[in-house]
């Protein structure tokens, strides 16, 4: 029966496809002759002209010789967004992979080898942006709710030059609306949903914007949603193999729909026109995020459905104060903007498949097992589970100035400082260890990671554009950085453990300085420095270096334009925090880009896109090590070619439609051997590459598209309409290497659907919808809980199979949502 309704899935999932490209297709080819049929009503249908700030200046997005998606307050309302996942399937050139709320890895036009994330691992390859403000933690972005925003813009392709470290393959940013100082507004949205094979959830939010004076005003926004649970921890016995007497018997956690989260937060703005050129504009953003369970599920107990063994929770609250200061100096524009984050993560996870399959292990090369004891000698139940608390701050700092945008050359340049910091705990427990089998002062903890990063950018930017003739334009960009980045503290296993890690790795032993608060001692530390002089002091890695941008756009008429682009991206080097292993080093990310943008028949059409080559040099990739360690490494050099196109048509009075599409052709063009020489550099001559040439990334399908059909009209006194959203993507990779990835597999090709009717007079609304409305099973994600050779392969030779887990999206969800604007 499961196999039937598997069946039909994939018939709904097909058909939808064929539906999705044809709509597509005719969308870039045929739509100017559907224009073209309205005759004398074109002058009336004229698409809404969006301003964006990417290039550090309010612009039309057309006149932007760059590939750039924008959603404005009212798309985001339409499409009814209420976070990432929600505008992430509409962008084509944007993927990701994501182990659950907070803990999403954001990738773009392909530039993703897998395996990022970790609390010591590579920064991220794509920036996000809330307003002026860089919010992308070491460990990954905020988790922000969208409501009460102007607009999203997303930005394909290195933004090295005036966006930096993070912004090696794109930039995402999330532009709030601001207090208004010309008149009273306020808003509600109350929403109730269910969702199928699950629970119910809801969302309230509002916002009231203020005048205090014709100079001053205040505007709060408020928010509480939470998300309905539909994984079903079920119970589940599993017997040890190496120490029979041993079981996980998971009674007590079972639960359905275990997967929820609860989030409410809120915004409180401030604008003051200090006088007719000067604005200071302070804002307070937090929000606190609980999730419950695992959100991903273990496909051999059936369709959402897993088997966990111990307490699974995130609490993930966060706090930004930001301040920007515009005004003019002479008559140029200079803007301020400041900011002070802090995150903090606690959590509790399941880790009971480490032990379960490292037991089958022992059991199976061995003959043993079960190999940990109480203080009477005792042998103990070996299931793991571990607590994380992580805590970052990051203050950012930015200074430019603008020359007046009228001018034939125009300049953008200024200063930027970010520093971001990150507390790391890890504990991995076992119930009743004996004491000297436990990491010094943490009960039952068999292994300890406690570790203090900080990273720390500096950087002059600048851009200059001259207008060699009223048509013909060139523009040059250089920043030049510096990073330092540490880590310091420690990781591993008491010394009554190991003889040769943990304490026992320890500078000056249990006895030696604790670098990091509460830790038992320092083992990762600059053991060069520590040689010479004594000292314990972080390990560091810096550079001095830059990135480039040349551009060249050529205005054809007064709307079509055409542009070419070679732009230069990085990500900063770090350590890894097994100490044996050496430093990873920069990657780099060169873009070759041809573009193009368009407004015809009398702005009835927006059609734009690009091609281009990127060269991808020294890629970081990070992958689970021995014990599970992640480590860091440099694999070689990709390529990924490319091309992504988005067309906008008004077609009759009331309909619109819009499509994009993006294909990626991301490759290693040299081997990855798995391993660097001593300087950091990758290996690429081997006799058995993880990798070899040729190798298509992960995580980023080749293909996929996304589309909108949106009509609206008017019966007596009300405004109606009724929209169709669908988004598909190709099959995905898992894995960079092709052993990890034979034993993931491939993320399958999928097909979502949206649906939305709703009806308004008056300043109120009623809307119904249905996402997901075939029920795909669109997958975010494959893992094993360790290695996969290990977790994910198991030993059935001794009746352990492996496990693969996938993170699904949310099923088929119904839902009723009513506002008010005052």
């Amino acid at each position: 029966m499961i196999t039937d309704l598997g069946a039909q899935r994939s018939g709904f999932a097909r058909n939808a496809t064929r539906s999705l490209l044809l709509a597509t297709t005719v969308l870039a080819a045929g739509s100017p002759a559907l224009a073209q049929s309205a005759g004398a009503e074109s002058n009336e249908l004229v698409l809404e002209e969006i301003v964006v700030t990417s290039q550090k200046r309010s612009e039309n997005m057309q006149d932007v010789a760059l590939a750039i998606q924008a959603f404005g307050n009212e798309k985001l309302e339409q499409l009814q967004v209420t976070d990432f996942y929600d505008y992430a399937k509409m962008l084509p050139n944007l993927s990701y992979a994501t182990a659950g709320p907070g803990f999403s890895q954001v990738y773009m036009r392909g530039v993703a080898s897998g395996g990022d994330g970790n609390h010591s691992g590579s920064l991220p390859s794509v920036g996000i942006y809330l307003d002026e403000q860089p919010i992308t933690t070491i460990q990954g972005a905020l988790d922000v709710h969208v409501y009460d925003i102007e607009r999203v813009e997303a930005l394909s392709g290195p933004q090295g030059t005036l966006y930096g470290a993070s912004s090696q393959a794109g930039t995402v940013r999330i532009i709030t609306n601001k207090p208004d100082v010309n008149e009273f507004s306020a808003a509600y949205d109350l929403e109730v949903n269910q969702v199928e094979h699950g629970g119910m959830g809801y969302v309230g939010e509002g916002y009231v914007n203020k005048p205090l004076s014709d100079k001053a005003a205040i505007r709060l926004v408020g928010w509480v949603k939470e998300d309905a649970g539909y994984i079903d921890n079920v119970h589940n016995v599993r017997q040890y193999v190496g120490r029979t007497q041993f079981a996980d018997d998971n009674a007590e956690y079972a639960e359905d729909n275990y997967n929820n989260v609860s989030t409410y937060g809120g915004r409180l703005g401030l604008r003051i026109d200090l006088d007719e050129n000067w604005t200071l504009t302070p804002q307070l953003m937090g929000q606190y995020q609980k999730s419950n369970g695992s959100f991903a599920v273990d496909p051999a107990f059936g369709d959402l459905k897993v088997a966990h063994y111990h307490p699974e929770f995130q609490k993930d609250k966060w706090v930004q104060a930001a301040l920007t200061l515009e005004g003019k100096v002479g008559n140029w524009d200079l803007t301020y903007s400041g900011s002070y984050l802090r995150r903090a993560i606690d959590g509790e996870s399941d880790y009971a498949d480490y032990a379960y399959f490292y037991d089958a292990y022992y059991a199976s090369a061995y003959g043993g097992g079960t190999y940990f004891y109480d203080n009477a000698g005792d042998y103990v139940n070996p299931s793991q589970f571990f607590r994380s608390r992580d805590r970052f701050s990051k203050i950012s700092q930015e200074l430019r100035l603008a020359s007046p945008a009228e001018n034939d050359v125009r300049f953008v340049g200024g200063f930027f400082y970010q520093r971001q910091s990150h507390n790391i705990q890890q504990r991995y427990m076992i119930w009743d260890i004996a004491d000297a089998i436990t990491v010094p002062n943490w009960d039952n903890t068999i292994w300890l990671t406690k570790q203090s990063r900080v990273d720390r950018d500096y950087a002059i930017f600048g851009e200059l554009t001259w207008d060699i003739t009223e048509k013909f334009s060139v523009t040059g960009g250089l920043r030049v950085f510096k990073y330092d980045n540490t880590l310091v503290g420690f990781f591993g296993y008491s010394d009554g453990w190991s003889s040769r890690t943990g304490v026992a790795a320890c500078a000056g032993g249990i006895d030696g300085p604790a670098v990091v608060e509460n830790s038992p001692c320092t083992n990762l530390y600059d053991d060069k420095i520590y040689a010479e002089t004594g000292d314990v002091v972080p390990r560091s890695a810096k550079k001095t270096g830059n990135t480039y941008k040349i551009n060249m756009n050529y205005h054809v008429t007064d709307d079509i334009m055409v542009y070419g682009t070679i732009s230069r991206g990085f990500r900063p080097g770090g350590h890894n925090r097994r100490g044996t292993l050496p430093p990873y080093i920069p990657d780099f990310l060169t873009n070759y880009e041809l573009g193009w943008k368009t407004t015809l028949f009398d702005g009835r059409v927006r059609f734009n896109g690009a091609i281009y080559q990127q060269d991808w040099t020294d890629v970081q990739y990070s992958l689970l090590g021995a014990n599970g360690l992640t480590e860091i490494t440099n694999a070689a050099q990709a390529r990924i070619k490319g091309f992504e196109m988005d067309a906008t048509v008004a077609v009759t009075d009331g309909l619109t439609v819009t499509g994009s599409i993006a294909h990626n052709n991301a490759r290693l063009t040299e081997n990855f051997c798995g391993f660097t020489d001593d300087n950091g550099n990758p290996v690429t001559e081997c006799a058995s590459p993880e990798a070899p040439i040729g190798t298509v990334l992960p995580v980023t399908p080749k293909f996929k598209a996304a589309m909108t059909a949106r009509y609206e009209w008017t019966f007596g006194d009300y405004n109606a309409y009724g929209q169709m959203v669908m988004s598909h993507q190709d099959r995905r990779n898992s894995d960079l290497r092709l052993l990890e990835r034979s034993i993931l597999g491939r993320l399958p090709a999928s097909t979502e659907a949206d649906f939305s009717f709703g009806v308004g007079k008056d300043g109120w609304t009623i809307e119904a919808y249905i996402h997901n409305a075939f029920d795909e099973r669109t997958e975010n994600g494959r893992y094993a809980a360790c290695g996969e050779t290990i977790c994910g392969s198991g030993f059935p030779d001794v009746g352990a199979q492996g496990i693969i887990y996938n993170v699904p999206t949310q099923p088929r969800t119904f839902g009723i949502k009513f506002g008010q604007e005052f």
